[in-house]
């Protein structure tokens, strides 16, 4: 296992201050980085402006797949704000600013884990000014979106297949779970599977050469779903590291470990994600076969109360429970993180 470990630990995480924001860049240590990762949105829950949604590119081309969209526009403008553009090569014509020109030309396409509308809306409403592109989804997904969103009432349908009028901006591909599809336009493959949620949801696997970056949307933890979801996807990704590197993940913990299991809606606590880790380094084998391993985390659920901070908790209690040596990454909207 020297080379998953090899792959995934990191020389340093720098930290620049921009304005009031911060603006955070990693390198690998004994390997150059293989991704890019700009972070849209950070958040799950009920802060508009700042939902699930992050761009990925391989450093080899200058285009990005979108990872859900629950916020796009905004989070293009306040990743240029914070410089995480400012080493891709734009050109903007005598149309489109510097974020027109980012959306239309430079992201190719969207990976929609699952029709929720938190992780879809920043797609839907930058549509009309969006240029032809595909969403990638599994197809209960992509029927959802269909049905609710682009069918004419709830939104105009910029799709190319279910309720007419079709506009046929978005080319809509349906991802069989397992199965390695090219994503049009860049240099990357994506794998799909599905995920316990209320909807179904999913986990992109996308590759570029030899190296992975796993991508989950919502999802329940296998000792309360009782379906083996992850389970699966750990089986097949303990096969894939003994050739293949994987660079990193992006996954969720939106609750703190207090919150009940009859509560947790189809998502994650701190204790949950570190049991389905465990499983996952179980089947690798080995000692400490994940130490390093750079885990973003996702979808921390905001909140109105008073004094209450889920993200300051939820931090807490992920490196309280850390035995397995993670690298964990707590983002925020605007950062760029290379992998």
């Amino acid at each position: 296992m020297k080379h998953i470990i090899s792959k995934v630990k990191w020389l340093l995480t720098i930290s620049l201050f921009f304005a009031s924001s911060t603006h955070l860049q990693a390198q690998t240590l004994s390997t150059a980085p293989a991704f890019e990762v700009v972070v849209l949105g950070d958040s799950g829950g009920i802060e508009d402006g700042n939902l699930s949604a992050f761009l990925l590119r391989s450093l080899t081309e200058p285009n990005y797949v979108a990872l859900d969209a629950g916020t796009l526009v905004n989070g293009i403008n306040q990743s240029i704000k914070q410089g995480a553009f400012d080493d891709l090569t734009i050109k903007e014509g005598d149309k489109w600013g510097k974020a027109g020109t980012i959306l239309r030309q430079h992201v190719k396409g969207y990976l929609l884990s699952h029709a929720h509308l938190d992780h879809i809306n920043g797609m839907l409403v930058a549509s009309p000014e969006d240029s032809k592109k595909s969403i990638y989804a599994l197809a209960s997904v992509n029927t959802m979106i269909g049905e609710t969103y682009f069918n004419g009432k709830a939104w105009a349908n910029f799709s190319d297949r279910g309720i007419p009028p079709l506009l046929n901006k978005y080319h809509v591909v349906d991802l069989l779970p397992g199965k390695a599809t090219p994503i049009a336009d860049t240099q990357l493959s994506v794998t799909a599977f599905s995920l316990s949620h209320p909807v179904e949801s999913s986990a992109f696997i996308i590759e570029h050469g030899d190296d992975m970056f796993v991508y989950f949307g919502d999802t329940g933890p296998d000792i309360v779903e009782k379906q083996g979801k992850l389970d699966a996807i750990w089986t097949y990704l303990a096969k894939q590291v003994k050739h293949k590197s994987l660079r990193g993940m992006i996954i969720e913990t939106s609750f703190e470990n207090e919150r009940p299991h009859n509560l947790l809606f189809g998502h994650l606590t701190p204790a949950l994600l570190m049991g389905e880790l465990s499983n996952f380094a179980d089947k690798i084998g080995g000692e400490q076969p994940l130490k390093g391993l750079n885990v973003v985390i996702s979808h921390i659920k905001y909140s109105l109360a008073k004094n209450v901070d889920p993200r300051a908790k939820i931090t807490q209690q992920l490196n309280e429970g850390n035995g397995l040596g993670l690298n964990i990454i707590i983002p925020q909207q605007g950062q760029k993180l290379l992998f």
